[in-house]
């Protein structure tokens, strides 16, 4: 029975060197009155390899992306085992190795499980890496209630206030002077959101460096930068909204300004709250933001 020919039967032919094969060349006669063949190399082929031939590792990351959505949407339940290397290779028309790299990547990020006699586990969500950005990425693609997003606004909320208090108590002349410099800026990119939003992030991060908080600022820009540009974390950007976020950055600004740090931390806090609150489109009470 023919088998099927599938993508790796083609990246193994497309790394055969032409130069080892030989055809024949037009007969001529030997010295002993027979005849005999000289054989010479062959044209090479003019047709490049496939893509995935030249870059591996690319496709690596994309059956592992494929399989970190699966496993978020529920096609691979936690609990149930992945699919065996041979049904992966032929899913995805890869060789072992890559199927290997794959789930060696998933269980980096705590997807899946691999259990000797057992198979590659998928694990429960508590076990998975959330600050993963394929991981994050999934997860809030799928999640309809929006508590993920509910969940990364409550983590930013309380580093930043936190970085707000310190931030109050450290704060150079320069410091405050380039945050008033900012507040006063935005007040007048309201009709511009874009560049508002630039801004924006330019005055956060001005208070979390100043805090000195590497790892807390560290987290939050990661965060941040994962989300920053979907349309369920950034909601539909409006004049008014912009008016209404720059009215909480002037708060802040002042209580920092004021070297008040229990005073900046509530600025903060208020802000970031009610800022996504404004954004937030999902039904249904944000209840995991309540304090």
């Amino acid at each position: 029975m023919t088998r099927k020919r599938n993508s790796y039967d083609v990246l193994r032919q497309s790394l055969v060197t032409y130069d080892d094969r030989l055809v024949m060349a037009p007969r001529r006669r030997g010295a002993a009155g027979g005849t005999m063949t000289t054989p010479q190399p062959a044209a090479r082929s003019i047709s490049p390899p496939p893509t995935w031939a030249q870059r591996p590792a690319s496709l690596a990351r994309a059956v592992t992306a494929e399989l970190v959505g699966r496993i978020v949407r529920g096609e691979h339940p936690p609990g149930t085992p992945l699919p065996p290397e041979p049904a992966l290779c032929e899913t995805f028309a890869v060789s072992r190795t890559v199927v290997r790299e794959a789930v060696k990547v998933l269980q980096e990020k705590g997807l899946v499980q691999v259990r000797q006699g057992s198979g590659t586990m998928v694990t429960a969500p508590a076990a998975w890496n959330m600050l993963d950005e394929q991981v994050l990425t999934a997860s809030i693609a799928q999640d309809e209630s929006l508590e993920i997003l509910d969940d990364l606004v409550v983590t930013r909320r309380l580093l930043e206030s936190d970085m707000a208090n310190v931030a109050a108590r450290l704060a150079t002349p320069e410091v405050v002077d380039r945050l008033r410099t900012l507040v006063d800026r935005m007040d007048e990119l309201v009709d511009d959101h874009v560049t508002y939003a630039e801004h924006d992030r330019a005055f956060h991060d001005v208070i979390m460096q100043s805090s000195g908080n590497r790892i807390a600022r560290g987290v939050v820009r990661a965060l941040e930068s994962q989300v920053v540009n979907t349309a369920r974390y950034m909601g539909h950007p409006e004049r008014a909204m912009c008016v209404a976020s720059n009215r909480g950055h002037r708060n802040i600004y002042e209580r920092i300004a004021a070297h008040d740090p229990g005073g900046a931390a509530e600025a903060m806090f208020t802000h970031i709250t009610e800022a996504w609150l404004v954004r937030r489109s999902a039904p249904g009470d944000p209840v995991r933001l309540d304090r």
